[in-house]
Order: structure tokens, then C-alpha cells, then sequence
């Protein structure tokens, strides 16, 4: 099992400890509902070193990655990143990951999930034909994510780039905390605002970085956060994750991800894209509330009221910012209107739930 260079500072602070795609990364510390409201109303920290980056370089890095991405990467501009996802050759998504436009039609840096690094890397080599220059930089990158109404504020006295004023979904480049070349990113996976920040594990940077980080923001009440608080944050957002709401079987168009699937361009799958945008998809992707007691799971089966089988739950919690119970799930597209009743099925027994609009929160 991998470490990230962050995991004997989480052991030494108490952390519930598990393999995560084949990293040793942090669940929780203080319970999740204490942390979930701590990103929420203030801000947290994640270790998620184990993500994997890649760099693309040479003049034929653009059109690589618009041949393998739905998304277009052309609009991209320096200091630009850009949501989108891995289609496969059969309608389905080999993943879904960041584009981050280092240098305008030369220099780009790829954000995928870390139990997808392989695959991934595999797969966009596979139509590596024009001899873009690739480095696989995830073993050596480091990346905390501060995440929070607060994060920015904090993060500002760390560094003389100017953060605050960061757009949604751009970044920039320079010191942080005293370590040259770190990138500090207005993205995030929770919904409650922040950044991400990327720099080179080496001579004691990473240690630097996370004091640093902590000397400003524990005595405002930032807290290291675990894994569970992120997958309770991301789902009360309506974020899709890999492996539970988005897979090889998924399209992104009945996933809710046509705006990131742009047909201006081309790339795999795009005939199969283009006809369900067009006739409409079996199923769809949408949110879940229980108005009966119960927690939907990853899984479990989904009825309608005469008992038929009509879909299955992707992900699901007790929200901690709702006191309720919500889910993901696929249901065939004559039950997925907003406000239609349906029934999960937890250990046997129906239990009643309503379609509602996502975000959640």
C-alpha cells in the first residue's frame, strides 16, 4: 500500500486509517458530520496526493487531447481549467478528470482519479500517434485541497499571488508558502468554495506546505478532513464519482454530463453521444430523497409503486447539511421526472423516496 508524503502527519493526528485506491489515506478524525459542517461554515483541508497528474507537451498536445476528452480544450486559455471526461469506444467513460491549459496549444497537465492512473495512462497513449511528449507526474506531485467559505481568506497570507480573485475553475502559478512553482487552483470537490494547490514533493516542501497551511488556519478552526466528509460534501453537490455514479457502462449524456460534451469537435464516441442527446436516453441520473426512513446504498434496487423494477442507487448518505437521507441513482427515464415517487429497496422492504433536483444542498 502507497503513502502520500502527508500520511504519517495523519496517523500522528488520530486519523481512521484505510486502503483507498491502493493508498493508505485518512476517513475520517473527528466523525464526519463534525467535519462535513467544519468545510461547510469554515474550512478543511484533504489530503489528496493519491490523485494522478499528468503533463502533455509539444504542438500536437491540443489535438491529442481533444481526440480523447468530450469536452472542448480549445477554449482553454493560460490559467484555464476545464471539467470533462475519458469516453470510451463503446459509449461509456473511462473517466472523468481535469484539464488544466499550462501554455496555449503546448503544456497541459491532466487530474485523474488514482484508481484510474494505469487505465488512464494506457488509454490516451493508445492514440498517442503524433509523438506528444508525456510524463506521468503523479507519483512525485503532491496536492492539498482547502476547501471552505474561509479557505481563500486563509490561503491569501501564504503567498503574494493573488488568490482571492481567483475565478471558479482557474489557477495560477508561483510561491506558496515560501516553495517556488506551486499551483493554486479555484476548484475543488465540495461545493463550499477553496482551492486546490499542486507542488512537487522534494526537500521538505510538502512538510513546509501543510505547516504552513495549519499555523494559519488552526487558530481560525480549520481541520484536517477525511475521505468520508469529501464523499458527503461531493454528494450533497450532485458530484458525480468514478465507480459509483460514472463507469465504463455510463454515458456522460445520461449522467447529466452533456455540457461536457461538446460536439464541435471530434472524438471517441461522439456519434453514440450525439444520438442520445438527440432521441433521448433509457435512463437517467438523478437525485434521490427519502421521505421514508432509510439510506439508500450503493446497490440497492429501485420499484415503482406496482413493484417493478426501475433503476439502482449509485451513491447514497445522511446528509449532514440536510439532516435527511439522499441518493444518486439511475432510473428509467418515464420515472425520472422531479417530484415522481419511487421505492428503494433496503433489506427487503420498500421504502418510499421522491425525485428531487440535485445539488441537494
Amino acid at each position: 500500500m502507497k503513502n502520500t508524503p502527508f500520511t504519517e502527519r495523519h496517523i500522528a493526528l488520530g486519523a481512521k486509517m484505510a486502503a483507498f485506491a491502493g493508498y493508505n489515506m485518512p476517513i475520517s478524525y473527528t466523525g464526519i458530520n463534525e467535519e462535513h459542517h467544519c468545510v461547510r461554515s469554515n474550512a478543511g483541508v484533504f489530503d489528496v496526493s493519491h490523485m494522478g497528474e499528468f503533463m502533455l507537451k509539444g504542438p500536437n498536445a491540443l489535438d491529442l487531447i481533444q481526440r480523447v476528452t468530450s469536452n472542448d480544450v480549445a477554449k482553454l486559455k493560460d490559467g484555464q481549467a476545464q471539467y470533462s471526461c475519458l469516453p470510451n469506444e463503446d459509449g461509456g467513460i473511462v473517466d472523468d478528470l481535469l484539464v488544466y491549459c499550462i501554455e496555449e496549444n503546448k503544456t497541459y497537465m491532466l487530474v485523474v482519479n488514482a484508481s484510474n492512473i494505469d487505465k488512464d495512462w494506457a488509454w490516451i497513449s493508445k492514440y498517442n500517434t503524433n509523438g506528444v511528449e508525456m510524463h506521468n507526474i503523479s507519483e512525485k506531485t503532491a496536492l492539498l485541497a482547502v476547501q471552505g467559505p474561509k479557505a481563500v481568506e486563509y490561503m491569501q497570507q501564504l503567498t503574494d499571488m493573488d488568490i482571492t480573485n481567483l475565478k471558479y475553475y482557474t489557477f495560477t502559478k508561483g510561491k506558496f508558502a515560501g516553495v517556488d512553482n506551486v499551483i493554486v487552483s479555484a476548484t475543488g470537490y465540495t461545493g463550499a468554495g477553496g482551492v486546490e494547490i499542486y507542488f512537487e514533493d522534494k526537500d521538505g516542501d510538502a512538510d513546509k506546505i501543510w505547516d504552513e497551511i495549519f499555523r494559519i488556519g488552526m487558530q481560525h478552526g480549520m481541520k484536517p478532513i477525511g475521505l468520508a466528509a469529501r464523499d458527503t460534501l461531493r454528494l450533497e453537490m450532485g458530484f458525480c464519482l468514478y465507480g459509483n455514479d460514472i463507469d465504463d457502462t455510463t454515458s456522460p449524456i445520461e449522467a447529466g454530463l452533456g455540457w461536457i460534451t461538446k460536439f464541435t469537435k471530434d472524438f471517441t464516441s461522439k456519434e453514440t453521444f450525439e444520438r442520445q442527446k438527440k432521441n433521448g436516453t433509457v435512463r437517467k441520473l438523478v437525485g434521490l430523497e427519502m421521505i421514508d426512513k432509510g439510506i439508500p446504498r450503493h446497490g440497492y434496487t429501485i420499484q415503482d409503486a406496482e413493484g417493478n423494477e426501475i433503476g439502482i442507487i449509485t451513491s447514497g448518505t445522511q446528509a449532514p447539511s440536510l439532516g435527511k437521507a439522499i441518493g444518486m441513482a439511475y432510473l428509467a427515464t418515464d420515472h425520472a421526472s422531479t417530484g415522481t415517487d419511487v421505492f428503494v429497496m433496503i433489506r427487503d422492504k420498500a421504502i418510499k423516496a421522491q425525485v428531487v433536483k440535485m445539488p441537494f444542498a
